[in-house]
């Protein structure tokens, strides 16, 4: 028993492994195994039976939790905007635009998956939707099962990644960092990563041209009576759209001065840049609406299609995304705002109808109530793991290993590699993340910088063959038998599981080149947070005390210093001391109220 005891910690984390490969649902082995050790550890003195008091505070505190509530808000808005047909409109116009070059199919793809990634955050929605709309048209022009199969579980997989990520609001919650940081971190690898499916797309046109054909002339729908494509119009659009970007991200400081009546020297970064992209946006709407109002003619068909499908995504991206950068409205505001406007937006363009809305609600409510019974499994668990001592149990455990900071992490990355395997990143972040925080933190790694490189890595759960939920997902979609395409009238094969395989794994190297590359270059993500501010608590606590000091109603000199009551021996007792009979108090005061709030 006393070897039980003094290894209580290692033996109660190879428990949750059994109850896991038992095939027990994640959440209830989480619950049963923390109190099934709960109570064999109040049995055997490893810790006080009031450790199952804590347990109804910490579950309040779940649900108490504002950071949780942008879950079920960007879950809406994804599932709206998918169910609104937002995905069908953007592939179709996308790939209209992109469709005269070799592989302007699957960068049309990447492009579609990003924006989809961006609104609606749902793996499962993005693969689903591109794999039923693109796969059949890049089937019926001939390109490379293996590729077509990759390009789309890869780019479905963005949503992990691409802001605002459901992954990156749970690694913010259980890192207990800001998501808005959060999402500022994981920005430029995620644009880095969209740039590498790009680059590899472009290399195999430039390669194997045959893999990777362009759409035939019959095949473009948008063109002029003259028989033109319009990009020209296009390109004039994109050019002036960009122009008046550049102007306000230019003449920022100055519209500030307009506005608020006084000299404004310098504007954040995000701040032009959210505003900058609205404006250019903004304008070239205008400029569609009022053609087709008035029948101008200034645009081309394919011009006028780009702008009423691509603006109003791009409008509701900078809203939830823009407001949370600049500050004016928290990510959970943000996903509120995100999925009201996609509703909106849903209904007016008549492509939502209450139909299709319950159906989103009641996915959003089974996901979230999904999330929330993991959380509070994990929450058992690590209650009780935390009160056997298991966080310094792996603390000493993963610092003793060579290499300092960059030995962790990549031990870390590779054991979050395998893991993968087995669960999915909701697990990983309730499981494995708390655990793994505090010796980050030990180690001197900055939390939002190892949060993107987790979400960075479990992105790739969804790519990993045999397991991954994305090439389950398009394995779903895919055709498994012979069919008789519509439009050409030819025998198309099927898609086998193997093709599906065997293309991810280019993109999924892609994927680990990215993870090394985060952790050799810590500024693509640190780069481009906020500068941190250092408060001296000691400089603090002394104002304070002077302040106290100098006020009235406690005597003169430090209130600190006054009788709060004696003790046996006479002398002047200490209120913030700890209970000499406790085992959890400190002598210091600070001390104390930093382990209070770390138990937290």
């Amino acid at each position: 028993m006393e070897l039980i005891a003094s290894n209580f910690a290692p033996i109660m984390f190879a428990g949750l492994i059994v109850f896991l490969l038992l095939g027990f649902p994640v959440a209830f082995s989480l619950g049963a195994c923390g109190l099934l050790f709960a109570f064999l550890g109040i049995e055997m003195g490893v810790f006080p039976a009031s450790i199952i008091a804590w347990l109804p505070q910490r579950l309040i505190g779940i649900l108490a939790n504002d950071t949780l509530l942008a879950v079920p808000f960007f879950t809406l808005m994804g599932l709206v905007m998918e169910r609104s047909g937002m995905a069908e409109d953007l592939i179709e116009t996308v790939g209209q635009v992109f469709g005269s070059i070799r592989g302007g199919l699957a960068l049309a793809v990447v492009f579609v998956g990003a924006m989809l990634a961006a609104t609606t955050g749902v793996v499962a929605a993005s693969v689903i939707s591109m794999g039923l709309i693109s796969l059949p048209i890049m089937l019926r022009y001939g390109y490379d099962r293996k590729l077509a199969s990759g390009v789309i579980a890869a780019s479905g997989t963005l949503a992990q990644i691409v802001p605002p990520s459901l992954v990156l609001i749970l690694m913010a919650d259980q890192l207990g960092r800001s998501v808005g940081e959060m999402y500022k971190g994981a920005m430029i690898p995620a644009m880095m990563l969209i740039g590498c499916y790009v680059v590899w797309i472009v290399l195999l046109a430039i390669f194997r041209p045959n893999a990777v054909p362009a759409l035939p002339p019959e095949a473009r729908i948008y063109r002029e009576d003259n028989g033109s494509a319009g990009y020209t119009s296009l390109v004039v659009l994109m050019t002036l759209s960009a122009v008046v970007s550049v102007f306000l991200a230019s003449h920022m400081a100055d519209i500030h001065t307009w506005i608020e009546g006084r000299e404004v020297t310098s504007v954040a970064m995000d701040e032009k840049v959210v505003t900058a992209m609205c404006g250019g946006a903004f304008v070239a709407f205008l400029i569609a609406s009022l053609n087709r109002l008035f029948g101008l003619t200034l645009l081309s068909r394919l011009a006028e299609r780009v702008t009423f499908v691509l603006i109003p995504p791009l409008l509701l991206i900078f809203l939830v995304l823009g407001t949370i950068f600049l500050g004016i409205a928290t990510p959970t505001e943000g996903g509120a705002m995100g999925a009201m406007a996609a509703i909106v937006m849903g209904f007016l363009r008549k492509r939502l109808d209450m139909t299709l809305f319950k159906q989103a609600l009641a996915s959003s409510t089974r996901l979230t109530s999904f999330v929330m019974f993991i959380l509070i499994g994990a929450t058992t668990f690590s209650m009780v793991f935390q009160a056997a001592d298991g966080p310094i149990w792996v603390e000493h455990l993963l610092t003793s290993l060579p290499g300092g900071q960059i030995g962790f992490l990549i031990l870390v990355n590779v054991l979050v590699f395998f893991l993968a395997f087995f669960l999915d990143y909701f697990e990983l972040s309730f499981i494995v993340v708390p655990l793994l925080g505090p010796v980050a933190h030990s180690l001197g790694i900055d939390l939002i910088w190892f949060g993107v490189i987790l979400a960075m890595n479990m992105q790739t759960s969804f790519m990993h063959p045999p397991f991954g939920f994305a090439l389950f997902f398009l394995r779903s979609v895919a055709p498994d038998k012979q069919y008789v395409d519509k439009v050409t009238h030819k025998v198309i094969e099927p898609v086998t599981t193997m093709q599906i395989y065997k293309g991810a794994i280019p993109f999924l190297c892609i994927q680990l080149v990215m993870v090394g590359s985060l952790i050799a270059f810590p500024n693509l993500v640190t780069g481009n947070l906020d500068v941190a501010v250092d408060v001296d608590m000691d400089a603090v606590g002394a104002q304070m005390l002077d302040s106290l000091s100098g006020q009235g109603g406690y005597g003169e000199g430090n209130p600190f210093e006054q009788g709060y009551g004696e003790s046996a021996e006479g002398a002047v007792s200490d209120p913030f001391a700890a209970p000499s009979s406790s085992g959890y108090g400190s002598d210091d005061p600070s001390q104390a109220l930093q382990d209070s709030l770390s138990g937290q």
